[in-house]
């Protein structure tokens, strides 16, 4: 993949979201310095307008270091707090006010984080908390509190959510579209 292509992977599936668009290029700048030392310790200045822009200024958790598949779509960025470890896959969609982190444990250490499958689509104000694991095709309703994994192919629910169907895998590769009906 050029760097070009790279840093531009979620342009087209943000259209029309400027923000979305933004934050997007802006992460992708900022995510190579969390692979190489030595491109980090260069990338300083760059890692801190990073963070004051887009966490102070535009509202959004997303560290440099956290992993994010292509085409991720930033509804209504605003709110958004993801915890650097974890993993999101392709082609998903997340809305506003939505936390993806770990948990404090009794003895003060904390859980892994959750990992993301690919196609997963969240609906606003979702918490998804603990080392669990969101499987690919998955829709999770406004408000859901996710304590425990969703299976591939479902839509979930509530606090805590479960699964209340169970869907077709989708046929196309990528989904642009928005498609959350409850």
């Amino acid at each position: 993949m050029s760097p070009i292509s790279y840093i531009f992977q979620d342009w087209e599936v943000n259209k029309g979201n400027l923000k979305g668009r933004l934050v997007m290029v802006l992460f992708r700048l900022a995510h190579p310095a969390s692979i190489n030392k030595v491109l980090h310790l260069l990338w300083l200045p760059y890692l801190a307008f990073y963070k004051v822009l887009v966490e102070w200024f535009l509202c959004i958790e997303l560290p440099h270091w956290t992993t994010v598949g292509r085409n991720f779509y930033l509804g209504h960025g605003q709110a958004l707090v993801v915890n650097g470890c974890s993993v999101i896959g392709e082609n998903c969609f997340f809305r506003h006010s939505t936390t993806i982190g770990n948990i404090r444990k009794d003895d003060g250490s904390y859980s892994g984080s959750p990992i993301i499958g690919n196609n997963v689509e969240l609906g606003s104000n979702v918490c998804i908390i603990g080392e669990i694991r969101i499987g690919n095709n998955v829709r999770i309703g406004a408000g859901s509190v996710v304590v425990k994994d969703i299976p591939d192919n479902s839509i979930a629910v509530g606090n805590p959510a479960r699964v209340i169907r169970t869907i077709e895998p989708a046929k196309k590769d990528l989904q642009l579209e928005p498609h959350l009906s409850f």
